[in-house]
């Protein structure tokens, strides 16, 4: 299992990162399009477990949104769909969240479905724009979901002995999240210091956040940030757990699907992207 995991992931940062660093931003936005049209797939096939035949279609409905808000994107066309996604994930999942495993999918099974058409999309034109706004911009995004992640992982390994939500993801403690936010803290810390001191970046997040809206801001939106990249997280597993379901697919082999890579992303990126798009 575990020398899948590697060359699996070694197969995507082959991939990803040549894509990131050197294609025209065409060749990111179709790789990227494709992502979120799989993502989608799998979203159906969670909220429908019993009909996967029509994730077929659902995914190429949802890739028609994307093209329908692509021909007709205005950057206050963008900022409206990452504001509606942004909406869903701060205030509509917490509240699902809050009904755990008792969650009646029956009356949610269909508006999840509908809010999938815009989540996809704005994820596909967060990442795009965050990427249009520089390198630097869209990695620093990419490494406070990692490092909130990774930092949660070894913080409970380490020192976690209280459950952060038991039901939906038992491995999950609350010293592991107060230590994934101290690590990108303490990233969002050197970056606007030593490291712009050092002009060893530009056009990051975290001095955006910084210039913007003082050493305030750049602590009160980091947290957030990071706070829902562990409800994304927790989220998709509440969709697995109800749906009965280990992974989201098996489309990566040793990682799961999809979903299962980029859960914390999802709602973090729209509500980075709409930052940027403020000072653009």
């Amino acid at each position: 299992m575990l020398k899948t995991r590697v060359i699996t992931a070694l197969a995507l940062l082959a991939v990803l990162l040549p894509a990131l660093w050197f294609a025209p931003l065409i060749w990111l936005g179709i790789l990227i399009a494709v992502v979120v049209t799989l993502a989608a797939w799998e979203w159906w096939r969670m909220l429908f477990p019993a009909n996967h035949k029509r994730a077929f279609s659902y995914a190429g409905l949802c890739l028609l949104s994307l093209s329908i808000w692509f021909m007709y994107a205005s950057i206050d066309l963008i900022r409206l769909l990452l504001l509606l996604t942004a909406i869903f994930w701060i205030f509509l999942v917490p509240y699902l969240m809050r009904q755990s495993l008792n969650l009646d999918m029956t009356q949610w099974r269909w508006p999840l479905a509908i809010s999938g058409l815009f989540i996809f999309p704005a994820c596909w034109f967060a990442l795009m724009h965050l990427r249009g706004g520089g390198l630097s911009l869209l990695l620093s995004v990419l490494v406070l979901v990692w490092a909130a992640d990774i930092g949660a992982y070894f913080a409970g390994k380490a020192f976690g002995k209280h459950k952060l939500a038991i039901q939906l993801s038992p491995g999950k403690s609350i010293e592991g999240a107060v230590g994934g936010w101290v690590l990108v803290m303490s990233i969002a810390f050197v970056s606007v210091t030593v490291l712009d001191e050092m002009s060893l970046t530009s056009s990051n997040f975290f001095s955006l956040l910084l210039t913007n809206y003082g050493w305030l801001g750049l602590f009160g939106i980091t947290s957030l940030c990071v706070v829902m990249s562990i409800e994304g997280d927790l989220f998709e597993s509440q969709m697995k757990r109800i749906a009965g379901v280990k992974d989201s697919s098996a489309l990566l082999p040793g990682h799961g699907g999809i979903l299962d890579r980029i859960d914390a992303l999802l709602p973090v990126l729209p509500v980075t992207a709409l930052i940027a798009t403020l000072f653009a």
